[in-house]
């Protein structure tokens, strides 16, 4: 039987305590406001809770609908699931399987829209391409080019990519070149390939 989504008031919902995923500062603040534009979307992904009330999944969202100041909420109560199931669900609501294509999102999708709607550490590409580190380094097509003295060094510009948070576009452009490169699946295989031939390079 298909499980009913209904209209609840908000405080009969407990804060399940033993949530591990969190929200904090900026990013909760934007959680909150999300809430207050689009509420519609609450329908469409409800809060999951036990038989007891208590969040299984949504635990975040629940607590910006209180900072909203939202009455009622939409929840689905999944009362049928073990306490191994629970845990589960728990954990596997929050993973984010899957990864964004930058090149889709940069060509089809505002920027600002993107950040606004928790899009972390996206920057519009005019702003890479004005950068003072890198304006060398974005064709007029937008395509970031890779010299091959710069890849001589790629360990220190993939380094310096990931410290600047704003540059995430820029480090992920660099990681596929690499991995291309180097014939590596995933970034952690990557990396270990360019420290392995720095490490080459610095023993001879």
């Amino acid at each position: 039987m298909e499980k009913e989504i209904i209209s609840i008031n908000i405080s009969k919902i407990k804060t399940n305590e033993n949530n591990p995923r969190i929200i904090k500062d900026y990013k909760f603040k934007k959680l909150v406001k999300s809430i207050q534009d689009f509420p519609e979307m609450l329908k469409l992904r409800p809060i999951v809770v036990n038989s007891d009330m208590v969040v299984l999944g949504g635990n975040m969202r629940l607590k910006a609908c209180k900072e909203a100041g939202l009455k009622e909420v939409y929840i689905l109560k999944a009362d049928d699931l073990t306490e191994q199931q629970q845990r589960e669900f728990i954990v596997k609501d929050n993973v984010g399987f899957g990864e964004w294509d930058w090149d889709l999102l940069a060509n089809q999708w505002d920027s600002v829209q993107l950040e606004d709607w928790g899009m972390d550490n996206w920057q519009n590409m005019d702003d890479i391409e004005n950068s003072d580190d890198f304006d060398d380094e974005v064709d007029e097509t937008g395509e970031y080019n890779f010299p091959e003295d710069d890849l001589e060094n790629s360990h220190v510009k993939m380094v310096q990519l990931f410290l600047n948070t704003k540059t995430e576009f820029l480090f992920k452009k660099w990681e596929l070149k690499l991995r291309e490169i180097y014939k590596t699946e995933n970034l952690t295989d990557t990396v270990y390939e360019v420290l392995k031939k720095e490490f080459n390079n610095y023993e001879s």
